[in-house]
């Protein structure tokens, strides 16, 4: 579908206002009342886009929160214009130059300036909540009034698929300065956030809480083609019950089943398959401070080569692959299938007696509650420590509530850990987040210096240009990571969504998951 602000998408919200729903079937919204219903597993802890880096929030930011520019439904292999009219890369790659579109209104009916632009990304540079580090090193300024420029120090190809990202959502600057919002670390937005909108997208908030429901409404001051529902109620579900919900119409989208749940569906719902950018991984710490057992080098090899990644994919369920780094199989630069590890017991025995460690005992920490793509870690982590058992290492699970388990995993107080990671943007430089002295790897206590090679290699793929010198770059970045990092990548599940005969026009996004607002209804 093309995007919602051309012409083509106009035309398409205006035939769908004028069309009448079909009463009475199952999973169908009545007319002049559109309330779509979404189950889904929730990863959710804010929906202020300076402190936001969750799926589930992501999902919000959406339909909330414009930005400058956009993809086209699910295709991710070139950002399109939004807020943003044009834009173009220099050719040394440092400077993105961003023309405004004019018209654009936020929900209270103010116009977007360009000075809500200069002040919504530097304050999510500057806050230094979680996805800080997208900007880093990113000047914004305010050429004029309709002109917007980023200039990096370095080249950095990336920056267009970046923009996209809902954490860059533009915020009506006096309304959020009004509540606490600053552009540094002294911010205290979030709580106003929490309840209420400050962006320009097609939704609004009415009631937001991280662990049970998310209830939106159109947003009636909207510039662009005006959503087809008037509320869409997002709920907090297990995957099973999910599918209970949608097939008896109590729900009209389903978001997180596995490839066996969504088996033989009943007629009158569709199902959307395709493959998941979630990459699954085990993470050991190399803080010696939390583990010293850990943050032995060979350890962590032996755990890779002990793993039975073929018995996960069993677990896993249809539509799931095994991935051979930790950059997706839809992203450039991704390894490709022939290098995936295989188990390798002997392999692993030997690591394990090379590590000095004797007989050693270590705690598995996973979210409990979480599903990803229907697919619960809990016997994932229980297939892992079957696994590590017949190596010699006895690993004791640990479920725990994911908003104590999130808040352990940043922090760095996990020994090991059961995670996964989706794409913060379609770009492999998403992922040098892994490396040394970069935020996923500080969580582990993997400082910078730790790897000089490593790091060096980050730094070229960083800034390469053209996209067969990327490609090769973090391709060989992902090579050495998976040979001394303390990263295990598992898996990638299958993406599976069942939705009711009225939904239309649904596209799989692998950041954002769906666009609610490029949602139909018949």
């Amino acid at each position: 579908m093309a995007p919602r602000t051309n012409s083509t998408a106009l035309l398409l919200a205006t035939a769908l206002a004028l069309s009448a729903c079909s009463g009475g079937g199952s999973g169908t919204p009545s007319a002049g009342n559109r309330t779509l219903v979404v189950d889904t597993s929730f990863d959710l802890k804010t929906a202020d886009p300076g402190r936001m880096y969750e799926a589930t929030g992501l999902f919000v930011g959406k339909a909330v929160y414009d930005t400058l520019l956009t993809f086209d439904g699910g295709d991710v292999t070139k950002p399109v214009p939004a807020l943003a009219k044009s834009y173009v890369l220099s050719d040394d790659g440092k400077v993105l130059t961003l023309e405004l579109r004019s018209g654009a209104r936020f929900s209270d009916g103010s116009p977007l300036t360009a000075d809500d632009v200069v002040f919504s990304l530097t304050r999510l540079r500057d806050l230094k909540g979680n996805p800080s580090f997208l900007l880093d090193g990113v000047k914004v300024a305010k050429t004029d009034d309709s002109t917007i420029t980023l200039t990096s120090k370095a080249p950095n190809p990336a920056l267009p698929y970046i923009l996209p990202n809902p954490v860059l959502g533009i915020l009506n600057s006096k309304v959020a300065k009004a509540h606490g919002a600053t552009t540094d670390a002294k911010d205290k937005a979030e709580k106003y956030l929490n309840s209420a909108s400050a962006g320009s997208g097609p939704y609004v908030i009415e009631s937001f809480n991280v662990s049970n429901q998310v209830v939106l409404r159109a947003n009636k001051k909207y510039y662009g083609a005006k959503p087809a529902y008037d509320k869409v109620v997002i709920r907090n579900v297990e995957a099973a019950t999910q599918k209970l919900n949608v097939q008896r119409g109590d729900s009209q989208i389903a978001l997180n089943l596995s490839g066996d749940q969504a088996k033989n569906m009943p007629a009158g719902l569709k199902v959307k398959r395709t493959a998941s950018a979630n990459v699954i991984f085990l993470h050991a710490t190399r803080n010696k401070a939390v583990s010293k057992t850990t943050s032995n080098p060979k350890f962590a090899e032996a755990v890779r080569k002990g793993v039975d990644y073929k018995g996960l994919l069993e677990l896993a369920g249809k539509g799931s692959v095994q991935a051979p780094g930790i950059i997706p199989s839809q992203l450039l630069g991704a390894l490709p299938p022939e290098q995936a590890p295989e188990r390798d017991v002997a392999g692993a025995k030997a690591a394990l007696a090379a590590s000095g460690l004797s007989d050693p005992s270590v705690e598995l920490e996973y979210p409990s509650e979480l599903t990803v793509n229907g697919l619960s870690l809990q016997p994932l982590a229980e297939r892992v420590q079957s696994n590590l058992k017949e190596v010699g290492i006895t690993v004791d699970l640990k479920p725990t509530p994911l908003t104590t388990a999130a808040d352990n995993y940043r922090n760095g107080k996990e020994e090991m850990g059961l995670w996964y990671w989706g794409p913060d943007h379609p770009d492999p430089s998403g992922y040098l987040v892994f490396l040394p002295g970069k935020p996923v790897a500080l969580r582990l206590g993997w400082k910078a210096g730790a790897d000089k090679k490593l790091e060096a290699m980050g730094d070229k793929a960083a800034t390469a240009i053209g996209d067969e010198a990327r490609k090769k770059a973090f391709a060989d970045v992902q090579t050495r990571l998976n040979d001394s990092g303390p990263y295990v990548p598992l898996l990638q599940p299958g993406q599976n969504i069942v939705t009711a005969a009225s939904v239309t026009g649904l596209a799989y996004h692998p950041v954002w998951t769906v666009d609610l607002a490029d949602l139909g209804a018949k």
